[in-house]
């Protein structure tokens, strides 16, 4: 009897990739849409784009119907809660896309993705923050992840709200001086800080674009603006202290542990934000071996199920050289 095939899926906040698995790591389909996630779109509309996703996975694997995997591991933005994991395992299931579904956080594709032993901590800094950690015995330490309400700072919308706060200080005299006062109005397409917060508060323009002078701010920070610096440090410290915490729960701080950093901030060139992250990270856990994910996430998603169905550590090798050799296949819609 054929052996049913993986389905491997990472959905963030801002896109969807889903991976068709064989249990030997053979790469099937790999296929790349917009996001599924029921905070980002609702439940609704997220279940119809796996489907569109699936259909174009089975196109590329040369089957004629949505393939149903014998395993399903979705690795999921919001999937903090336990409420919420239910709520989402439910939904899938209706889906009727796997035999077995396994809902797990998005972290936790990132981790298994950056961490060749399979455990550690993995901090993700994408438009928001998380971290989780996993022992080498299986015990797990998470954080609730639910923004300012659970002490969370950072993220490309936290260091935009920052440079935005920064430009205005610096222009009425508040605070210090930056070249922020005139490259955060500039890319909304205005002259003055100002100006962007009246369009916020009159919402011309969405809460959530703020996320893009994040890399405004790092610009400025590697061409030597003190502002803008600060911000970059103090979410260099606050990424530390979130590895470091975790570590320290699972009694981590004298292992060898991987630290994965992943998301999609972490893509900066800023060496010194990595640099300032190791420090501090080592000053606690001089043993850790911090590595930065170049992976797609949805790999880590891959090897959790290919881990669950004991498959050999050579197909963990071949997933990982298949998919680095094409890129996926965009669906759109």
């Amino acid at each position: 009897m054929k052996q049913a095939p993986i389905l491997a899926v990472d959905g963030g906040n801002s896109k969807t990739e889903l991976l068709l698995v064989g249990g030997d790591g053979r790469r099937l389909a790999f296929v790349r849409g917009a996001s599924i996630s029921h905070q980002a779109v609702g439940m609704e509309a997220g279940m119809a784009r796996l489907r569109r996703l699936l259909a174009a996975a089975a196109t590329e694997a040369g089957v004629k119907a949505t393939p149903a995997a014998g395993l399903g591991v979705f690795c999921l933005a919001g999937a903090d809660l336990r409420a919420e994991t239910e709520r989402l395992s439910a939904a899938l299931r209706g889906e009727q896309v796997a035999g077995e579904v396994v809902v797990l956080n998005d972290t936790r594709a990132a981790l298994r993705a950056g961490s060749p032993k399979g455990w550690g901590v993995a901090v993700i800094c994408g438009s928001g923050v998380n971290a989780v950690g996993v022992a080498p015995d299986g015990r797990v330490a998470a954080l609730p992840a639910l923004g300012d309400i659970s002490g969370d700072w950072g993220g490309g919308l936290g260091v935009g709200q920052e440079g935005l706060a920064a430009a205005i200080r610096g222009r009425d005299r508040r605070g210090p001086h930056t070249v922020l006062e005139r490259t955060v109005p500039e890319h909304f397409g205005f002259t003055r800080p100002l100006s962007v917060t009246w369009a916020l508060y009159h919402e011309r323009i969405a809460q959530g674009r703020l996320r893009e002078l994040s890399p405004i701010v790092f610009d400025a920070a590697q061409h030597g603006d003190a502002v803008a610096r600060a911000i970059v440090d103090r979410l260099a410290d606050e990424l530390a202290a979130m590895a470091v915490a975790t570590l320290r729960r699972l009694n981590l701080v004298r292992a060898q542990a991987d630290v994965v950093l992943a998301g999609g901030v972490m893509r900066t060139k800023d060496q010194a934000l990595f640099e300032r992250i190791g420090q501090r990270i080592h000053a606690v856990a001089p043993g850790a071996r911090i590595r930065r994910l170049t992976e797609p996430p949805v790999v880590g998603a891959a090897l959790l199920a290919l881990d669950r169905i004991g498959s050999r550590p050579a197909a963990e090798a071949r997933l990982r050289r298949e998919v680095a050799e094409r890129p996926p296949t965009a669906v759109t819609g």
